[in-house]
């Protein structure tokens, strides 16, 4: 594709629709509770990680699959709202992908899915260029086949590439071997690795797949990385919370902006946290986004949680086996 401009992110992965209703107590089975309102915004992994980028100034852009309904109207108008290049392919009478997300009192969502096959994107419908031209590619594996085209070929012209990755879906090993940053829920290192043991499943990630940094982000216990030498164990920021939706995928958001600026490590992750923190205190997955100077305001005030995780005072070898 000659003349693409070259972009400091492109994103491949999940968009979705997403119907945040707020409730006082998460429901019990059987019950019958009245909510007094519900909001329609854009969500989605990835498409909500490009968006923030975008506003702190990086530029984005995002490839995904959309129906020809009214919420792939909605997403388009957010996209070109925020200044994002969309390269999104459409489904004629597709329906796309939404969530129904039920937030409690204490802002702890509970999300369910609703997803039309015909919106699983294929690797034959990237075109390469899309990927090459970036300084860093974010995938979140969802459509495992084409986010590992994309991270192969991202390898291979010297691209970035960032994984936000919750599920050990088909396929996801032979994306995992073309991931430089995998940054996975609390719980996805564990059974990936068949391992109890949050840090030794990080260090075997690691040594397995060559990934240049395994981490898990713990909700309020903050984020364990490690980068091949050693653990970093950072602490999430105290805010009040009202929506939690989204905070992961602004945690990534802020990895990449910090990874493109050439931070050190431990402030990668403290603006992570600060800025998934901010997110948390508005309602919906992109509600919260905050300008970079407001971020790093909380990252200067605010208290924090204890972390999940001590970071060990010294490296420990760990001998991968074969499984």
């Amino acid at each position: 594709m000659a003349g693409l401009p070259k972009v400091d992110l492109v994103g491949v992965g999940l968009n979705a629709t997403d119907t945040l209703i707020p409730l006082r107590d998460y429901p019990a089975r059987g019950s019958k509770m009245e909510y007094s309102a519900a909001s329609v915004m854009p969500g989605g992994q990835v498409a909500t990680a490009v968006v923030a980028c975008q506003s702190w100034g990086l530029s984005t852009r995002y490839v995904g699959k959309l129906g020809d309904d009214d919420a792939a109207r909605l997403h388009r108008e957010a996209f070109a709202g925020a200044g994002v290049e969309a390269r999104l392919i459409t489904v004629a009478g597709g329906v796309s992908p939404q969530s129904l997300i039920l937030v409690d009192g204490g802002g702890e969502r509970t999300v369910l899915c609703r997803r039309d096959e015909r919106m699983a994107l294929q690797p034959q419908e990237l075109d390469r260029a899309w990927i090459e031209n970036a300084r860093a590619l974010l995938v979140d594996g969802h459509d495992t086949a084409a986010a590992t085209q994309a991270a192969a070929w991202a390898r291979a012209a010297g691209v970035a590439v960032v994984a936000d990755l919750d599920e050990i879906y088909p396929g996801v090993e032979d994306l995992i071997a073309n991931i430089d940053y995998l940054i996975a829920s609390r719980d996805f290192p564990c059974r990936l690795m068949d391992d109890s043991s949050l840090e030794r499943a990080l260090r075997r990630m690691q040594l397995r797949y060559g990934c240049r940094l395994t981490a898990a982000t713990l909700g309020i216990g903050g984020v364990l990385a490690w980068d091949g030498e050693q653990f970093l164990a950072r602490a999430a920021y105290r805010v009040p919370a009202v929506d939690t939706t989204g905070a992961g995928d602004i945690f990534h958001a802020g990895f990449i902006y910090g990874l493109l600026r050439g931070w050190p490590l431990q402030q990668q992750l403290d603006f992570s946290c600060a800025a998934a923190a901010m997110n948390c205190m508005a309602q919906g997955a992109r509600g919260g986004i905050q300008p970079v100077e407001a971020i790093e305001k909380l990252m200067a005030t605010a208290a924090r949680y204890p972390a999940d995780h001590k970071a060990p005072s010294r490296r420990r070898e760990v001998h991968e086996t074969v499984r």
